[in-house]
């Protein structure tokens, strides 16, 4: 059956919670990359440093990794609405309250706390809409990868218009968008059952003693170090207002969105997962050499090419955290994440620094090579990724990489 199609189980024919848990994940989703095109503008409006003002990823992304740990305990006892509302209302206060920050110190603080709630929200939000949408989990799916990718892309677009009177409007906006999901979700959402078994905060780590697994977690680990490195510290190399910033990061966000899910799933299938993954990480490699040492024109270019090989590596790097091992697949997804997101936490922070301490060129420089590393490690581990990189049916990569980015 045609997903799209307006009939019965439909992507268009969905109850009322699937419309309300997707718009909400819309904005979760938007909040990663919102305040790329203002970054500099917050550095002027604070008095603050480019690696004072990166900490706003680093809060987010550390609180996040650290959190992989709790949302399925939380989620398992409390349940998935209880959950959802929860993280909802803890954006709400922290992104408000960001946009009353005097300091910097304050608006990581805040960020951080931002990360607590983005992280219990789009980690119960999936398992939610498959639980509430009506025939079946193919067109659920499927309005949940939109929403990610509509959110991925949006997100600088929004920063760079409200932002563009005010820094500190993009925050205010999100705590507006973030509090009528919560109300739609309270008005639409009934609760939806608890998992037979509750899972113990040490699952995930647990579940990082199988091979295969740590080793789809460490080359994630380097190749997120690359992707936070242009997420975060290219707003400040390009020094664009924040509608030129914004339109490069939204170009930037559809190239991932279109290649995590239209174009990484045709070419795993023609080529091989750990090829097209290897391949890709290379090929980002090379595109950060030219965004660094490039002029202004090749470095936009670079930046807005790169949603193209995040989104491939994405997809590809999800699936196979979650097929490699045997573990239930949240907890699977967890363990992975909690890793990984600890290189998104990282790279803002000592990007800035290095250039600091050298010169604009050499971070970018660093992020070729942590991408390399990524590719090195899935050669050198290709035993213990190439069985599950071989076998994954379609329908469970799509679905197990949805799953994975949002936990």
């Amino acid at each position: 059956m045609d997903p799209f199609d307006a009939g019965a189980g439909g992507i268009l024919r969905q109850p009322k919670a699937v419309w309300a848990t997707a718009g909400a994940s819309v904005v979760a989703f938007m909040g990663i990359g919102l305040v790329d095109p203002i970054l500099p503008s917050i550095a002027k409006g604070l008095d603050a440093s480019a690696s004072q003002v990166s900490l706003l990823f680093t809060s987010y992304f550390l609180i996040t990794a650290v959190a992989m740990l709790i949302t399925g305990f939380v989620s398992s006892r409390i349940g998935g609405r209880r959950t959802l509302l929860l993280g909802l209302a803890l954006v709400v206060v922290f992104a408000g309250l960001a946009g009353t920050s005097d300091t910097v110190g304050q608006l990581v603080g805040y960020r951080a706390g931002w990360g607590l709630g983005n992280a219990l929200f789009v980690s119960t939000a999936l398992a939610v809409i498959v639980g509430a949408a009506a025939g079946g989990s193919a067109a659920a799916i499927l309005l949940y990868e939109s929403a990610l990718g509509l959110g991925m892309a949006c997100g600088p677009l929004l920063g760079a218009l409200l932002g563009d009177a005010s820094w500190r409007y993009p925050f205010f906006g999100t705590a507006f968008l973030m509090a009528i999901g919560f109300l739609c979700i309270t008005a639409f959402l009934k609760e939806q059952p608890k998992p037979a078994r509750r899972t113990s905060p040490l699952d995930p780590i647990r579940a990082l003693g199988h091979g295969g697994l740590a080793s789809a977690a460490i080359s994630a680990f380097f190749y997120n170090y690359t992707f936070f490195t242009v997420l975060a510290f290219t707003p400040f190399v390009l020094d664009m207002t924040p509608y030129k910033s914004g339109a490069v990061f939204f170009a930037w966000g559809v190239l991932l969105a279109v290649f995590s899910v239209l174009v990484a799933p045709r070419a795993q299938k023609r080529f091989g997962s750990l090829k097209v993954l290897g391949g890709s990480l290379v090929l980002l490699a090379a595109d950060v050499l030219v965004l660094g040492y490039g002029n202004h024109t090749a470095a936009i270019v670079c930046t807005i090419a790169s949603g193209a090989f995040i989104g491939v590596n994405n997809t590809v790097y999800t699936e196979l955290a979650l097929g490699v091992s045997d573990a239930p697949r949240p907890v699977a997804s967890a363990g992975y994440n909690f890793v990984r997101w600890f290189a998104a936490a990282a790279a803002p922070y000592f990007a800035p620094k290095i250039e600091e301490w050298t010169d604009v060129h050499v971070p970018f420089v660093v992020a070729a090579v942590t991408a390399v590393l990524g590719a090195l490690v899935v050669v050198v581990r290709r035993r213990a990724l190439i069985h599950e990189a071989e076998e994954l049916e379609p329908k469970h990569a799509t679905e197990d990489g949805i799953t994975a980015f949002a936990n």
